[in-house]
């Protein structure tokens, strides 16, 4: 009897050592990139990567990511308005507004009545820089989890989050509600600051890149062509139009624009400049060395936002001798940034996506002169008049009380005390706004699943509407038309110029290749989440890309 008892206790002891073993971490530790790195490109056309292509160096960064990476050449955002807050959002949630509830950069919340702006947060205070009301920002106006917040639940919280842009809803919104921080630039002070909802105090790494006073030493260099001014006029129209607007004063009409007058006074201008992607790359990468990301036992991930394009392209539009330079700079500033990972994380083993938030329309100016649809709406003469005809109506002041994201907002409190009819005011209003010259329709958001409309703008309206955060009438402009003045050029629509946007992945886990078939903003966080064998992010109704990954 006791001998068969021994050799069993033995062999169950085998067993258990066994089965120990088998279930280390180090064994069987899911297989991961040590850093995920986002890169967002505020206002980037997917015809970008191939109109400007011959101008891309061999070792930039858009040659790079389309010849060893994988590229989604049909990538459409499928929700509007198409603007910066909502885009960020929708790449790291893999949702859209009538979910995630960023239903654009400013909305009028209905029962507040007032307007918010999308990343505001009064209950926090700024860190770091000269103004409260630039660092009174924080995640908490968006209602889902991002990306960043499913690695950190799944790691532990042992991963490292971290969001770098010059705009602050470019670096908040995708880095999440766990961030570990998000730092934005603050134009007052020249420096990248954050607020109380990360932190009581910059780190020292951060006060010593402030210090450095960047921006100066870039505004001694002025803004020049990077390359022949000869090269120009193959991709873009003369240097000097009138229908750009002079970000650097009146008396700035074409290159080479002086920035030297700005130095240590207005720390504003360099977004203005291919020189804030070049800030905004300097600051990624302090922040990859200080806080050594990619070198932990689990992935951390950086989100990074070109801010500066959107601002060059909202000046002077896709077919300026600007927009060229600056994507230009931008592949530069690309190529070096992965060559910095390469050196410091490895290569191959961190893993990059590159999108954009949104894209851009035509300048009216430059299709007018070129015979092409398009044009201008004064939306906020348009309210003005509106307001006036409505009071003479029906009595009240300011029945619309605001004009955005292409929607009309109705002062229900005045409505209702008035004992006014509601349904016969939106019928005025529909009528009036349809008789402008830039308007193909409107109707009252209320009727979206019933109005008669094409299908696909049928689901990106239902996409983008949040009804607290939505307006009451919907307006929709004609192909080529943008709200604004006679000078620059903006996006928000539903159309392919604004809708089309760039979409490459590079690195750890990624194929080579590349597909033509529909995919969407909203994919994004989906296949970053199958490629970390995390959760889908809590709003999130996108699809993963199989054809990505390896």
């Amino acid at each position: 009897m006791k001998r068969l008892i021994l050799p069993t206790f033995a062999f169950l002891l085998a067993i258990v050592a066994t089965a120990q073993k088998t279930a280390s971490p180090s064994q069987d530790a899911i297989q991961r990139p040590k850093l995920v790195v986002g890169i967002v490109i505020d206002q980037m056309r997917w015809d970008y990567l191939y109109r400007f292509n011959p101008l891309y160096k061999a070792n930039g960064g858009f040659k790079r990511l389309l010849g060893e990476g994988f590229s989604c050449e049909n990538t459409l955002i499928p929700y509007t308005p198409t603007v910066t807050a909502a885009g960020h959002t929708c790449v790291y949630t893999g949702s859209v507004p009538s979910i995630h509830g960023i239903a654009g950069n400013n909305w009028w919340d209905n029962q507040l009545m007032k307007g918010v702006y999308c990343s505001e947060d009064k209950t926090v205070n700024g860190v770091g820089g000269k103004s409260a009301e630039d660092g009174q920002m924080s995640p908490r106006n968006m209602l889902t989890t991002t990306i960043c917040d499913e690695l950190r639940l799944a790691t532990n919280f042992q991963s490292k989050v971290i969001g770098v842009a010059l705009k602050d809803r470019g670096s908040i919104l995708p880095a999440g509600h766990s961030a570990n921080a998000a730092y934005w630039y603050e134009g007052k002070s020249g420096n990248f600051i954050t607020s109380t909802y990360y932190m009581n105090q910059l780190p020292d790494w951060v006060n010593r890149f402030n210090n450095r006073k960047i921006v100066d030493s870039l505004y001694k260099l002025g803004w020049n062509t990077a390359l022949s001014k000869d090269i120009y006029p193959q991709y873009a129209t003369a240097d000097e139009k009138a229908y750009e607007s002079k970000p650097f004063g009146a008396d700035a009409k074409a290159f080479p624009y002086d920035l030297s007058k700005y130095i240590g006074k207005d720390y504003g201008k360099i977004s203005s400049t291919p020189y804030g992607n070049t800030l905004t790359a300097e600051m990624a990468k302090a922040a990859v060395l200080a806080e050594k990301l990619g070198k932990g036992t689990a992935t951390d991930f950086l989100a990074v936002s070109f801010s500066s394009p959107d601002y060059v392209g909202h000046s002077f539009g896709p077919n300026s001798w600007e927009i060229v330079d600056n994507y230009v700079r931008l592949d530069d500033e690309l190529g070096k940034l992965f060559s910095f990972l390469d050196a410091t994380v490895g290569k191959n083993q961190y893993t990059v996506f590159l999108t954009a938030d949104h894209a851009v329309a035509h300048v009216p100016g430059f299709m007018k002169e070129n015979k092409l649809p398009g044009g201008v709406i004064d939306d906020m003469g348009m309210m003005k008049d509106m307001n006036a005809k409505l009071k003479e109506k029906f009595g009240i002041e300011n029945t619309v009380v605001s004009l955005m994201n292409y929607q009309a907002y109705l002062n229900h409190p005045k409505i209702d005390s008035a004992k006014l009819d509601e349904d016969g005011i939106k019928k005025w209003i529909i009528q009036y706004v349809k008789k402008n010259a830039a308007v193909v329709n409107a109707f009252a958001t209320a009727d979206i699943m019933t109005t008669p409309i094409n299908k696909t703008l049928r689901e990106m309206l239902t996409n983008g509407y949040y009804p607290r955060r939505s307006g009451d009438i919907q307006i929709i402009l004609k192909p080529g038309y943008i709200e604004g003045g006679q000078t620059g050029t903006t996006h928000g629509l539903w159309y392919p110029y604004d809708a089309h946007i760039p979409l490459l992945f590079y690195g750890w886990g990624i194929k080579k290749g590349k597909t033509n078939r529909e995919t969407y903003m909203t994919d994004i966080a989906a296949t970053v989440a199958a490629l970390l064998h995390v959760q889908m992010p809590s709003g999130c109704v996108g699809k993963v890309v199989e054809e990505v990954l390896k």
